[in-house]
């Protein structure tokens, strides 16, 4: 057993670090020791646990109902407000449209109105079930236009959403008028709070202007908050709250049409462990409300100073003063953002770069933790020297001929061999075939080049060659 254990460490030591503070996306890290201990060990302890039924499993629903009752509270619930866990933000998204669809089924065609910049998540639900997605624009600050949102509401909309904040580019939108403009024709308004939603109430504790978005704003009808991101428990739990259990009732599924036991489920899982809902349990128990004001005033003031030296280098600017711990900044045409992101991952800091979008230059993204606010003063060093790096190679110049090959492509008419030559030429494939390239920025700047579907069907592709299998147990 010590050898398998040996193996995953060894394994591990080639992914990015999950605390530390120097992994600016895809974990979230308090930064504190005995929180992460705690989570674990509950996980472990739990793992075996089965969700499906909480008349087997009663300490999962006590917990389960501890952790919404935290979460109603923090959000301005009223007495009737009710929730669920779930698996992550997306999960909680998805249920929160399928809720929607499910409660008018007299509409043949539904649809929901969306700001672009609201998470991919919801497009995600758009394909699953059959919900067409709105796409309304947003203002120059990348907030959702609430004229533009209330007049796309029509007789087939069944959902309005608003993002607290988007994770783009880390503002809240207006959810007061656009939760107005969707009670007034008698549809649901959803914010999606998941990466916000347990930092902008401390915020707002803590005296900082937090644009109204939680359940004292009239209108809003669910909301969803991952206990994964900022409340820093272990991965694999998300919270979406519902203003009424009326609202919530279409999310669930029964079925007794089959001759095994009759199935039951508040979620899109039927069987899941326990140990995502216990780790959550028990780190938020350990940190506690006074806990998470004391590391909501750490990261936010880390924030300040991001901003700030960000600001202060010639080559950078930050596209939008952050409402929240997410911010996106983007470069002069001096340099790229693409090389700065590979001359961080050498520094030891991932940052995540982010495409050009209709029009928009291509950005690098920050999710700031409590774990780093302590270290800004390295990460603006590394930053630094990173910026002079990519203004000494330039941007990153592309041959004419290939810009204008890349977008000609229709994603639509590409054949697998087409994909597999495109993989090799965008060097997303090695001589064995796909692997994890070394560098990312040549290969970025010829993505940011192609259409949003010729990006996906790309990507897709190189996934595909990922997710192949091996013989190594």
């Amino acid at each position: 057993m010590s050898d398998i254990l040996a193996r995953l460490a060894e394994m591990q030591s080639a992914d990015v670090p999950i605390t530390g503070g120097r992994t600016l996306a895809y974990v979230y890290d308090s930064g504190l020791a005995e929180a992460d201990r705690v989570g674990r060990e509950a996980v472990a302890a739990y793992a075996g646990s089965n969700g499906l039924d909480p008349t087997a499993f009663p300490s999962l629903l006590m917990m389960e109902n501890d952790l919404v009752g935290f979460a109603v509270r923090l959000l301005d619930g009223p007495a009737s407000a009710v929730g669920t866990v779930t698996s992550g933000g997306t999960e909680s998204v998805l249920l929160a449209v399928q809720g929607a669809r499910d409660s008018r089924p007299d509409i043949e065609r539904p649809r929901m109105v969306l700001p672009v910049t609201a998470h991919a998540a919801f497009h995600k639900a758009a394909h699953y079930f059959g919900v067409e997605a709105v796409m309304v624009d947003v203002d120059e600050e990348f907030r959702a236009r609430p004229s533009a949102m209330a007049a796309a509401i029509d007789d087939r909309t069944v959902l309005v959403v608003a993002s607290a904040p988007s994770y783009a580019h880390g503002v809240v939108d207006p959810v007061t008028e656009i939760a107005a403009a969707a009670a007034a024709r008698g549809v649901r308004c959803h914010v999606d709070a998941c990466i916000g939603g347990w930092v902008l109430p401390y915020a707002a504790r803590l005296g900082r202007p937090v644009t109204p978005w939680t359940f004292a704003v009239d209108g809003v009808t669910s909301i969803s908050v991952d206990l994964h991101k900022y409340a820093y428990a272990p991965k694999g739990t998300s919270i979406l709250l519902h203003r009424t259990p009326e609202l919530r009732r279409p999310q669930f599924f029964a079925s007794a049409a089959w001759p095994g036991y009759t199935m039951l489920n508040p979620t899109m899982q039927s069987t899941k462990s326990g140990g995502p809902l216990a780790g959550a349990w028990a780190v938020v128990s350990t940190i506690g409300d006074a806990g998470y004001l004391a590391l909501t005033e750490k990261v936010l003031a880390g924030v300040d100073r991001l901003v700030s030296g960000i600001s202060s280098l010639p080559a950078l600017r930050v596209v939008v003063r952050p409402e929240s711990t997410l911010v996106a900044f983007t470069t002069d045409d001096t340099c790229d953002v693409f090389t700065i992101t590979d001359a961080m991952t050498r520094a030891g800091w991932y940052v995540q770069p982010q495409l050009s979008f209709e029009g928009h230059a291509p950005t690098i993204h920050l999710s700031l933790s409590a774990a780093t606010a302590d270290q800004t003063d390295e990460f603006l060093a590394a930053l630094s020297g990173a910026v002079s790096e990519a203004v000494a190679a330039g941007p990153i110049a592309i041959d004419p001929g290939v810009v204008e090959f890349v977008r000609s492509l229709d994603a639509a008419a590409l054949s697998d061999e087409d994909f597999d030559g495109l993989l090799a030429a965008t060097g997303m494939a090695g001589g064995d075939g796909v692997g994890l390239p070394a560098s990312m920025a040549e290969i970025n700047a010829l993505l940011d080049l192609a259409a949003p579907p010729l990006r996906e069907a790309l990507l897709t592709a190189f996934l595909d060659r990922l997710l192949r299998p091996s013989a190594q147990l």
